[in-house]
């Protein structure tokens, strides 16, 4: 949905760019262009979105092999509902992990996430965002506008992830997918008076309605993704990080149209005043990087500053199932440790260490428990009942 704002600000580029060419054309006493042909113009050679392209190759290449690396089979829905690899299988392709990040300095993993995709459904979803979203940004405002519009915001994105979700690996180009959203929020708020223009407009009939439907279709396709976010290896700080950033490179990177003339004015001082607009932006998302990296540096790998903040992202699925029966859940108990004291008969006790550190004792005599692994498996169900937190 977000394509069709964006679309309706591509229009009304064109328009000017087909004004400009025929002022230019008329100086120079050019033959004019109808505008059809303009439009073919644009169309052709390297006024193509090959970055888009690129981005859709890659992606697609780096399913496959996520595909063929996990045997060529998919996980039960119930560990990765998007239809795709293991959590193991995506640590090993390149997914964030934050511990690998800092304790082992694979710092890639800030960057082979936005090519990497959870599944089928993550995939499908966020390449049709891509290919809608990313072709109308290219061709309006260029390769370079495109990359550092997705790139940028897709790093900022994955670092906020990073601190704020430790303990969860994720993965998907949605933080750049997210990062042209945030720029098309930009280009309507900056262009807000030309696109809803009694210029542009045939009447003023029932502009409110398209300020409130343009909107409405931004924050539809934001909900509906942040929905995707609460879901395993997708997450929601990669998500409005992103978009964060995008809006920040969008103020900087796209051009402001004028409504007194369709062409853009190039007076020294405007010229001047667009330059250090451009360049404010662009340095205000390059230090919010180096701090949040800092950050990230300096704190504990495993220990987020914001445990309830996890909620952004997860929710325990599905909410009609029992407590020990849900697909996903969001406390840390799936990594605790336990010491199990055993004798002749089978193991009696359990020494539990809780997320927070506490130690819980566990009686088990009254259920001759002989299977190591078994006391394995329901360490997490002990965890959610025996623990007053459920957070490290």
């Amino acid at each position: 949905p977000t394509h069709q704002p964006l679309a309706r600000t591509a229009g009304i580029r064109l328009d000017v760019e087909w004004a400009e060419d025929a002022a230019w054309r008329r100086t120079h006493k050019e033959p004019y262009l109808s505008w059809s042909d303009f439009q073919q113009t644009r169309d052709k050679g390297f006024n193509r979105p090959f970055f888009t392209y690129i981005l859709l190759v890659v992606c697609t290449a780096v399913l496959i092999a996520s595909y063929g690396l996990n045997g060529w089979k998919v996980e039960p829905l119930n560990i990765n509902p998007m239809v795709g690899p293991s959590a193991e299988t995506l640590i090993r392709m390149g997914a964030k992990q934050t511990s690998l990040i800092v304790n082992q300095g694979e710092w890639y993993r800030l960057f082979s996430p936005m090519v990497l995709h959870a599944g089928l459904i993550h995939y499908f979803l966020n390449m049709t965002a891509l290919w809608f979203i990313g072709k109308a940004v290219e061709q309006c405002h260029g390769f370079a506008a495109a990359a550092i519009l997705f790139i940028i915001p897709a790093v900022g994105g994955t670092i906020l992830s990073a601190i704020f979700l430790p303990e969860y690996i994720s993965v998907g180009a949605s933080g750049g997918i997210f990062g042209l959203i945030g720029a098309c929020v930009a280009d309507i708020f900056i262009n807000w008076s030309l696109l809803f223009s009694k210029h542009v407009n045939a009447s003023d009939e029932g502009v409110r309605f398209r300020h409130l439907k343009v909107l409405l279709w931004l924050l539809f396709d934001i909900v509906i993704n942040c929905l995707i976010g609460l879901t395993p290896f997708v997450d929601n700080f990669t998500h409005l990080g992103g978009m964060v950033y995008g809006l920040l490179c969008g103020l900087s990177t796209i051009e402001r149209l004028s409504t007194d003339f369709f062409g853009i004015a190039t007076t020294f001082w405007t010229r001047l005043r667009n330059l250090l607009i451009r360049f404010s932006g662009l340095i205000l998302s390059v230090v919010l990087i180096m701090i949040t990296t800092a950050l990230l540096v300096e704190n504990d790998a495993g220990k987020s500053p914001c445990s309830s903040c996890r909620y952004v992202s997860c929710v325990p699925f599905p909410p009609w199932a029992g407590e020990d029966n849900k697909w996903w859940y969001c406390d840390d108990c799936s990594r605790i440790t336990a010491d199990a004291k055993l004798d002749a008969s089978g193991y009696y006790s359990l020494s539990m260490t809780c997320p927070d550190g506490a130690i819980e004792e566990i009686d088990l005599s009254d259920q001759l428990v002989t299977d190591r692994q078994w006391i394995r498996k329901q360490l997490p169900s002990y965890c959610r009942k025996y623990c007053d937190n459920l957070f490290a």
